[in-house]
């Protein structure tokens, strides 16, 4: 099996001090502390500068983002954005049927 380049697996992580400690102990290199001053600008960087696959970013960014930031980070497959919940406060949580229609284009249909 052919080794793939080594950006095909590049991650990014973008959040608060505690979700970057996190995410640091678990192996990840590429982890950004943002602020809320910075994280919108921080954001936009990632997503312009082609060298992720996925972007992580933390829940608080998603409300500071403009509507059409956020339309493009949900229609966006290169990179992939999961929003992931703040380590303290309130977060949403996406459906996976919502998951499924933005990632994959399709409607999962569970029966009752």
């Amino acid at each position: 099996m052919a080794d793939l380049p080594s950006e095909a697996a590049q991650t990014v992580v973008l959040g608060e001090r505690e979700l970057a400690i996190g995410f640091r102990l678990i192996g990840l290199k590429d982890v950004i502390d943002v602020t809320p001053e910075n994280a919108v600008a921080e954001f936009q960087r990632v997503m312009t500068s082609g060298q992720y696959n996925l972007v992580i970013a933390s829940q608080s960014i998603r409300p500071r983002l403009s509507d059409s930031q956020r339309a493009n980070a949900d229609s966006s497959l290169r990179p992939l954005v999961v929003f992931v919940p703040t380590p303290t406060g309130e977060y949403e949580v996406e459906s996976i049927n919502a998951l499924a229609k933005r990632v994959l284009g399709v409607t999962l249909q569970v029966p009752a």
